[in-house]
């Protein structure tokens, strides 16, 4: 059966500013802020959540499936994903509109400043969860506004178990709104900062929440995360990387791991654990699906850090 993955799929256009923003800032001048950055260090990446995480859960052996809405430019993205033998059935070309793109200008601190246009993933409401076939698992993870809301209450009319994964779509949306989000989802993804926010606007603690879907996953950054299941929490420790790169599609990574995890029915303890190194294999390399493993590197890796053996 197939995982259907619904969210944006975007060009990350990368830059390197080779000083520090704050020497070029006059905060007593901000009113009339106009300043231009040299960057000679520029760099093109294929991102997207929807496309990082179908990257990953491909390299897992699972069988992901994009829906999404892209623009005119997708030219070079979709023969990207017809060499990696992603099926692009359910990518919709929108016409006079461009790809989502995010603008993204570092300084020599990781100071970022970032514009994002989100073109085409505007109308991902387009896409319907009815058109894919033998669908057995989705997830609902940034997209547009409208195609969030409409995927959400398809996969639950459905019958088709979904992941929520707001992430940085979360304040398209009010309490209540995110209330029904939870009422219609099977499993529940934050970041730390993500799972403050979702407290915030919807009034209920963590544990309330958690209480409503089969499972809530906080991840940590490099202190791990916490699963929230069966009235219980679950610490997942976060491998050591081999080299701390890029965090960029880290948390799409992850998102990868809980899929191939809950499709097959693992544990908690062992899915928790996949997706955490897939997370820590992501850092080591640059932009969100440069990384590259075998099933055998995976597993060996799995056993090493963790002391037991998976079947990938």
């Amino acid at each position: 059966m197939n995982t259907l993955i619904c969210g944006s799929l975007a060009y990350d256009t990368i830059m390197v500013f080779k000083d520090q923003f704050k020497k070029h800032i006059l905060p007593e001048q901000l009113h009339i802020l106009n300043v231009a950055f040299l960057v000679p260090e520029m760099r093109r990446e294929y991102g997207g959540c929807a496309g990082n995480i179908a990257y990953n859960l491909q390299l897992l052996g699972g069988r992901p499936l994009i829906m999404a809405t892209v623009g005119d430019d997708f030219a070079p993205y979709a023969s990207r994903l017809e060499k990696l033998g992603l099926t692009q059935t359910y990518i919709r070309t929108v016409s006079g509109n461009f790809t989502g793109q995010a603008f993204i200008t570092t300084d020599l601190d990781d100071n970022q400043i970032t514009a994002f246009h989100p073109g085409a993933m505007s109308m991902s409401h387009l896409n319907h969860i009815s058109a894919a076939n033998e669908v057995s698992l989705g997830i609902v993870s940034p997209d547009g506004r409208d195609g969030m809301l409409s995927h959400a209450q398809e996969f639950a009319e459905a019958g088709i178990p979904f992941v929520f994964d707001p992430g940085q779509g979360m304040p398209m949306f009010s309490g209540s709104e995110l209330l029904n989000f939870i009422e219609q989802a099977n499993y529940i993804t934050v970041n730390d900062y993500e799972a403050k926010l979702l407290q915030d606007k919807t009034g209920k603690t963590l544990a309330e929440i958690a209480q409503r879907v089969t499972a809530l996953i906080v991840t940590l950054g490099g202190d791990g995360s916490l699963i929230y299941v069966d009235n219980k929490q679950i610490s997942i420790p976060t491998p050591k990387p081999h080299a701390i790169v890029d965090p960029t599609g880290c948390g799409d990574a992850y998102r990868s791991g809980l899929l191939y995890g809950i499709e097959r029915g693992w544990d908690w303890e062992t899915t928790g654990r996949l997706a955490s190194l897939m997370g820590s294999l992501k850092i080591s390399s640059r932009g969100g699906q440069n990384h590259r493993h075998s099933l055998t590197e995976i597993s060996d890796l799995f056993k090493q850090h963790f002391g037991f053996s998976i079947k990938l």
